[in-house]
């Protein structure tokens, strides 16, 4: 492996000066700063895509993105003997996003914000494979929600049941509840998005995946990295995911919730589609159905007792999630 990292990093117009393994990856220490060596599993033509909408967010004062790096032959992607794929992208030292203070969550909320912004400006156009279906969410949705009846219906004919699945259907008709009425909310909404103000006002390009870990503070700024799975959709969805996965760790804390609203529509301002957007993908009960699917798809003679953990704290968040929930609700039209 050390031999063929070396073919490849020999492909590029800089000097390798020292090498350290991260998750995945090689971080290279080189003569024109931090590099990062990854294995690549995207087409060519993603890969040109990406290389200029990093270079957009660069020159309209994004600096510290994780832009790629070209081969000394001006490709984004080298290959090494066997036809494997890898990319060189900048990388910068500092510290994740913590997710325990509040001033690093707005500061990552503005800087999504303005990302946005910039994003909704990039002149090239967009290829029909970085372009989410107006209906991917709903159908996603509507598949989970089949999955938990299928879990209850499966429990519910089990004799001998754990302390999970006890727990499970006593709260399952709860959630499933919610479930269905996220579905039927975005099944009205679909129709509301194909207008002017869908058009204009709630697709462009998003991160995709948007959270702590692609958040990098130094005293030299933000670093935001890992745009691998950017795509065109509502950008609301960079939003909700950031905001649900920071607020399962503050029990839903309403001030917070509304704070992080607050510091991305100051920068951007969320329009009512958008905001009813935000509230979808809030309102769905995605935590329930990611420890109940991770349940069903591992042995059922043995339950992890963190599954367990996970559906009580759940549950016991419900009614902040809810409060949450009609605040936002409420400033939907």
């Amino acid at each position: 492996m050390y031999n063929r990292e070396n073919l490849i990093l020999e492909q590029y117009p800089f000097e390798v000066k020292q090498t350290a393994k991260g998750r995945g990856a090689l971080i290279c220490s080189t003569d024109k700063g931090l590099k990062i060596l990854k294995e690549y599993r995207g087409s060519e033509g993603r890969a040109d895509f990406l290389f200029g909408l990093l270079q957009f967010l660069k020159e309209h004062g994004q600096e510290r993105i994780d832009s790629i790096v070209k081969t000394k032959d001006a490709k984004t992607i080298a290959k090494d003997v066997d036809g494997t794929a890898y990319m060189v992208r900048d990388w910068y030292e500092g510290r994740e996003c913590d997710t325990k203070s509040r001033d690093d969550i707005l500061k990552a909320i503005r800087q999504l914000a303005d990302i946005h912004n910039i994003l909704r400006e990039f002149p090239m156009e967009i290829p029909d494979y970085l372009q989410v279906g107006g209906n991917a969410l709903l159908e996603e949705n509507e598949r989970h929600t089949r999955e938990l009846k299928k879990v209850r219906n499966y429990i519910s004919s089990r004799k001998k049941k754990s302390d999970f699945e006890r727990g499970f259907l006593k709260s399952f008709e709860m959630f499933y509840g919610e479930a269905v009425e996220v579905v039927e909310l975005q099944k009205q909404e679909l129709g509301n998005t194909m207008g002017q103000e869908g058009a204009n006002g709630i697709y462009g390009i998003c991160h995709g995946d948007y959270n702590q870990h692609n958040v990098l503070f130094s005293r030299q700024g933000i670093a935001i990295l890992n745009f691998e799975k950017a795509s065109y959709d509502i950008q609301a969805s960079d939003l909700g995911n950031f905001m649900r996965k920071i607020l399962e760790k503050h029990n839903w804390n309403m001030g917070l919730g509304m704070d992080m609203v607050n510091a991305y529509h100051k920068i951007r301002p969320l329009g009512r589609q958008e905001m009813r957007q935000l509230y979808i993908r809030l309102a769905y009960p995605e935590k329930f159905w990611k420890i109940t699917n991770h349940y069903f798809n591992t042995s059922k003679a043995w339950v992890c007792g963190r599954n367990l953990e996970k559906l009580d704290k759940f549950i016991s968040q419900n009614e902040a999630r809810e409060s949450f929930l009609h605040l936002i609700g409420a400033e939907v039209p």
